[in-house]
């Protein structure tokens, strides 16, 4: 099948396998060649198969030639319908693994669920023993309660009061401004029950009652801070009111992990485009002009340079870089204030006419495309392309 990328809305509904196996390859090439880490060697990625999840199973498998197994949540691909990017992720990254001797298994289902958990722990003692470090990796709308079968769906709101919000058409290239409700009560309980941290605590509760966890195991989760230009949907809405949840429940980890020498972290990252930041409606214009500056600076990272350096300069030195609130930082350079000035400067004076001047939509477009394998180099779009394509060691 020839496979042209279908966009609706924040979403493209169909995804290329040859693309996305060119990104696993480049981003295994980048930890190979550029970036090889004194790390662990045993590990656990819940929400390993895109973005910052399959950029730490990556770092993981051939930057420190660990053994991982990871557990995604992805479509398999039909006669007329295409796979997940994820699940063509995974395909690449498995036979990358096959190749570089590297021990992978993945586990497809819900994440959230008991019946997952208990099954992701079967693969780790009869293959690993025990792990050393645990990726917390997760972004779903939605999550049904192990406990309790309720379903809880997310939403991306302000909190106390309605917010005008200036945003941009993607594909059109115009500005528009959006007016966003604040969020009920019920709806910020529900966000925090899908992106807080609850269920990374019955992950690490679960893996250490079935004595899975190694001494001195590390565990992590990711989050994003940003600056004030975002604060009003993201750190004082509603998404941020579930990463503070994560924040407590780090602390509460922690404190679990301290009888085994264990620590457990937030991890700070810098925006990036992904599935999910590609929904919230101010961040595509800010990611343009974020990357804009960036690029001119010579700092811009993608997922991989961001989690190699997370590794490199946090999880496994003796000095990592964390901030008053004990988490990891590694969005620094988005933070350095000659960048976030600048990006202030152009967001003042964003127009539908000037916008090539002050943001990067071009290079926002790729890299939302590449997120489903489009749009990358090396990759001849023209050629047909099975897909549907198995998954060898899925357990």
């Amino acid at each position: 099948m020839i496979v042209e990328p279908r966009v609706r809305g924040f979403m493209c509904v169909t995804s290329h396998p040859a693309g996305c196996a060119r990104n696993v390859k480049d981003q295994k090439s980048f930890t190979e060649f550029g970036s090889k880490i004194d790390g662990p060697k045993r590990v656990l990625i819940i929400g390993a198969s895109s973005g910052y999840g399959l950029a730490a199973r990556i770092s993981a498998a051939f930057g420190a030639n660990a053994a991982t197994i990871g557990v995604f949540f992805e479509k398999v691909g039909t006669e007329k319908k295409t796979a997940s990017a994820g699940w063509y992720n995974s395909v690449e990254f498995h036979h990358q693994a096959e190749i570089s001797g590297v021990y992978a298994k993945s586990i497809n289902g819900d994440a959230f669920s008991t019946a997952i958990k208990d099954r992701t722990i079967e693969a780790i003692k009869s293959d690993l023993g025990q792990v050393d470090l645990v990726i917390y990796s997760l972004a779903a709308p939605r999550r049904e309660h192990p406990v309790t079968g309720v379903i809880h769906q997310s939403v991306l709101k302000p909190i106390g009061k309605d917010v005008c919000m200036l945003g941009i058409d993607v594909q059109k290239g115009k500005l528009q401004t959006s007016r966003i409700r604040a969020a009920s009560d019920k709806e910020i309980s529900d966000t925090v029950s899908v992106m807080g941290g609850e269920d990374w605590m019955l992950w690490i509760q679960a893996l250490q009652e079935a004595n899975v966890l190694a001494t001195g195991i590390k565990t992590t989760a990711f989050t994003y801070i940003g600056e004030k230009i975002t604060w009003d949907i993201y750190w004082h809405g509603t998404i941020g009111e579930a990463k503070r949840d994560l924040d407590l429940k780090a602390l509460t980890i922690r404190k679990r992990l301290q009888s085994i020498g264990g620590d457990a972290r937030v991890s700070v990252l810098k925006a990036v485009v992904t599935q999910a930041s590609a929904a919230i409606p101010i961040m595509p214009l800010y990611l343009s002009i974020l990357f804009r500056e960036m690029k001119r600076k010579g700092t811009h990272e993608g997922c991989i340079e961001q989690i190699c350096r997370l590794f490199k300069e946090c999880l496994y030195t003796d000095s990592p870089r964390i901030d008053g609130s004990g988490r990891f930082r590694v969005d620094d350079l988005e933070l350095q204030p000659q960048i976030q000035n600048a990006v202030s400067q152009s967001w003042s004076t964003a127009k539908d006419e000037n916008l090539s001047d002050v943001a990067d939509l071009p290079g926002y477009r790729d890299e939302f495309l590449k997120l489903f394998g489009f749009h990358v180099k090396g990759v001849d779009y023209s050629k047909s392309v099975e897909i549907q394509l198995p998954i060898e060691k899925l357990f």
